[in-house]
C-alpha cells in the first residue's frame, strides 16, 4: 500500500486506535482520523515484517491483531509470521525477510541462540530492529532500537511473592515450551521471592493439554508437600489448575497471560492470578515503533525496554477485563 509521510495520519491513527485499545471511544477522534486517512496519497512503500515464535493460540493471535491494527492505521505493508516454536524456522523467516528487502523487522527472542546468525544479518542489512515478547535483556547486544515487552525477572517475582502471600510453602512451577528463556526466567525469579522449596518441570506442551494436564498431575502426586502451582502460560495455567482438582489439593494457582478460559477460572475462584503482559499492545507498539524510525529516524526507550508490564488480574479486576479479552484487544 502507498503512503504519504503524513503526520496527521500517524497521529490521528494512533490514537484512535489507542483509544479502542483501552476500552474508550471518541467520535471527534474517529473523524479527525477519517479526514486524515482520506488525505493518503501515493508515495512511498513500507513493508514492516513482525516474525514471532509464536502459534496462533490465545496470545499470539491477540499480538497479531495488535500488530494488524497498526499496520492499517499507518496504511502500511504487514507481514506477519509465526514459527510454532520453531526457532529454525524463525530464523529462516527473519533471513527470507532481509531477502525479500522489508523496511522494519520485529522478531521474539524465545531462543536467541538459534537466531544469533538471522539477526546479524538483519544488522548487517542496515534494517531497523525492534524486539518483543522475549528479550528485553538482549535487545541492546544484538543492535535492536528497542525492546517491547515485560521484564521476565520483575513478573516472575510478582508471582513468587503472591503465591507466598497467599500461603504457599512448596511450588510446582510447570513450563510449556523447551529451550524458551523467557519461561526459564519466570520460574527463577518466581523461586527467588517465593521463600520455600520450588521444583521445575517442563511438559510436553500446549498441543496435547491431555497429556500436558497428566504431567502435571503426576508431578503433584509425586510430592504431597506441593500447595501452591504456577504455570509460565495462560493454558498451562488453567491445566495446572485442574491437575490440582483433580487430586482435591486446593492451593493457590498463578499464572501468565490472557485468554477467556483463565478470566474464567479466575472469576469462579478456581485461580489466583494471571500475570498480563499486554500482547496487542506489543504487536502495536513494535510495529509504530519502527515506522517512526524509518519515517523519521525516532527512536524510543533511550538504552532501555519499553515495558507493557506486568500487570496482575485477579478477582478485583477480572471482569473489567473480561469484557476487553472479548473485544480482541486484551
Amino acid at each position: 500500500m502507498k503512503i504519504r509521510k503524513t503526520w496527521g495520519v500517524v497521529i490521528g491513527a494512533v490514537a484512535l486506535l489507542a483509544l479502542a485499545a483501552c476500552g474508550g471511544s471518541s467520535d471527534t477522534a474517529s473523524d479527525s482520523a477519517t479526514e486524515d486517512a482520506a488525505t493518503v496519497t501515493a508515495g512511498e512503500d513500507i513493508t514492516i515484517a513482525v516474525i514471532t515464535h509464536g502459534d496462533d493460540g490465545v496470545f499470539w493471535s491477540v499480538a497479531q491483531k495488535g500488530a494488524e491494527a497498526a499496520a492499517a492505521a499507518l496504511g502500511i505493508t504487514l507481514r506477519y509470521q509465526g514459527a510454532n516454536n520453531n526457532a529454525q524456522d524463525q530464523a529462516q523467516m527473519i533471513e527470507q525477510a532481509v531477502t525479500d528487502g522489508v523496511q522494519g523487522i520485529a522478531v521474539s527472542l524465545a531462543d536467541p541462540t538459534a537466531l544469533d546468525g538471522a539477526i546479524k544479518k538483519v544488522v548487517a542489512a542496515g534494517i531497523p530492529l525492534i524486539t518483543l515478547n522475549s528479550g528485553s535483556d538482549l535487545f541492546k547486544g544484538l543492535g535492536a532500537i528497542t525492546h517491547v515487552g515485560q521484564d521476565e525477572t520483575v513478573a516472575g517475582h510478582g508471582a513468587g511473592e503472591r503465591l507466598k502471600a497467599a500461603g504457599g510453602t512448596v511450588m510446582l512451577c510447570a513450563k510449556q515450551e523447551q529451550s524458551n528463556v523467557a519461561l526459564e526466567t519466570r520460574c527463577n525469579a518466581a523461586a527467588e521471592t517465593f521463600g520455600g522449596k520450588v521444583i521445575q518441570i517442563t511438559t510436553s506442551g500446549d498441543a496435547d493439554r491431555v497429556a500436558q494436564q497428566a504431567e502435571i498431575k503426576a508431578a503433584m502426586d509425586a510430592d504431597a508437600s506441593i500447595n501452591a502451582f504456577l504455570g509460565t502460560g495462560p493454558v498451562i495455567a488453567v491445566d495446572g489448575a485442574n491437575a490440582a482438582a483433580e487430586l482435591g489439593r486446593v492451593m493457590p494457582t498463578g499464572g501468565f497471560d490472557l485468554s477467556t478460559e483463565i478470566l474464567e477460572y479466575i472469576n469462579s475462584d478456581k485461580m489466583t492470578f494471571t500475570i498480563d503482559q499486554q500482547q496487542f499492545l506489543q504487536g502495536y507498539l513494535a510495529v509504530v515503533f519502527l515506522y517512526l524510525n524509518i519515517t523519521n529516524k525516532n527512536t524510543v526507550g533511550g538504552g532501555l525496554p519499553v515495558m507493557t508490564g506486568p500487570g496482575f488480574v485477579d478477582k478485583s479486576n477480572v471482569v473489567a477485563v473480561q469484557e476487553l479479552v472479548g473485544k480482541g484487544t486484551r
